[in-house]
């Protein structure tokens, strides 16, 4: 139910995914659902951390490819955008719904999935950092993402017009993208350093 859930929302969206055309799809009862999921919020938020879980198990293994730790954290970018590209829908679910910012509780197995990849992707950014408090470290990560995610989702809306890209290829943005993503835990230094430097 879920691998079909997911197959349909990229068809037309999370926000119309219906539990009733979802059972008509799969031939089952407009019952079946529920005997699984309580609500379509739970279905859907159980796509969003089975989501989770594909784009951290591609991430480490495009970074288990790589010693490295500039390759290994531009591997990881490219596996973050890469699933962008190829889920959008999936993509949008999981940072752009809902899910884990509304008042609402929260589902525990999305939250736990959801918080386990950004640890993972937060020590990643603490291997390439020039310093190493915590507040250098979060602010590296909380800015390479906002790059990463910020074009992810210019390139799903359509908002990078011909004339912006100009001669540019696809592969030529990205990877300036990712070049410019991969410099800031290089770039960013701590508050103590900054006022040594002044």
């Amino acid at each position: 139910m879920i691998a079909a859930a997911a197959k349909q929302i990229e068809e037309i969206g999370f926000e119309a995914l219906s539990l009733r055309d979802l059972a008509a799809s799969l031939g089952v009862s407009r019952a079946a659902p529920y005997r699984h999921f309580a609500d379509r919020r739970e279905l859907l938020a159980a796509i969003a951390a089975d989501g989770f879980r594909h784009l951290q198990s591609a991430a480490l293994a495009a970074i288990a490819k790589n010693r490295m730790p500039s390759a290994r954290l531009a591997a990881g970018a490219r596996a973050y955008l890469a699933f962008a590209a190829r889920r959008p829908q999936l993509f949008r679910l999981m940072f752009v719904s809902h899910l884990l910012t509304a008042d609402d509780p929260r589902d525990p197995s999305l939250v736990q999935v959801a918080n386990s990849f950004h640890q993972r992707f937060e020590a990643l950014i603490a291997e390439t950092c020039a310093a190493r408090d915590q507040k250098t470290i979060k602010a590296a990560a909380l800015t390479f993402w906002s790059i990463l995610h910020g074009f992810a989702l210019l390139r799903m809306g359509k908002r990078l017009m011909p004339f912006m890209i100009g001669p540019l290829t696809e592969a030529d943005l990205r990877e300036a993208v990712i070049d410019a993503a991969t410099a800031i835990p290089f770039s960013i230094r701590s508050k103590k350093a900054r006022s040594k430097a002044t």
